[in-house]
């Protein structure tokens, strides 16, 4: 399937050169990995089957070793071990540059399992199921005048 682009895009690049991390929350299947990955020059999945366990043994010992990798560095589903939150908020204060990191999650974390709220440091963006009003005008533009052209078809 054709990625479309979206709102959300422009939305990210600009708070990736404003902030040294984003966040994007919002439901399942809403396309916050998807749209992260169009972005990220490095990507790291904690629910991959395959290296769930080892990336969970990894952030408890040493959760800075997740962090490495080409920047923006996107880390999926971040919330299965949050203390990566503050991992990522102090890399942010060390290395002092802006986009840095994307993070996405679709579950509501525990705030008493974070130590500091990222304010300043990581950009809280909010992401929701694909509608019309989340494509660009000229998308849109286009969108319709092929659908009222196959309207008349139909006729």
């Amino acid at each position: 399937m054709k990625y479309l682009k979206r709102i959300a895009d422009e939305q990210l690049k600009l708070r990736l050169e404003a902030f040294g991390a984003v966040q994007i929350m919002g439901p399942k299947w809403c396309g916050k990995t998807t749209t992260a990955e169009k972005q990220a020059k490095s990507v790291i999945k904690m629910q991959n089957p395959d290296t769930r366990e080892s990336y969970l043994a990894t952030a408890q010992t040493k959760p800075s070793l997740l962090l490495k990798g080409e920047t923006p560095r996107l880390i999926d589903e971040w919330q299965v071990a949050p203390v990566l939150g503050d991992a990522v908020r102090h890399a942010v204060d060390e290395r002092r540059l802006k986009g840095q990191f994307i993070l996405t999650g679709s579950t509501v974390i525990d705030d008493d399992e974070i130590m500091h709220t990222g304010t300043g440091r990581i950009s809280k963006m909010p992401m929701y199921r694909l509608k019309w009003k989340a494509l660009p005008f000229r998308l849109l533009t286009i969108m319709l005048k092929r659908w009222k052209n196959f309207s008349l078809l139909k006729t």
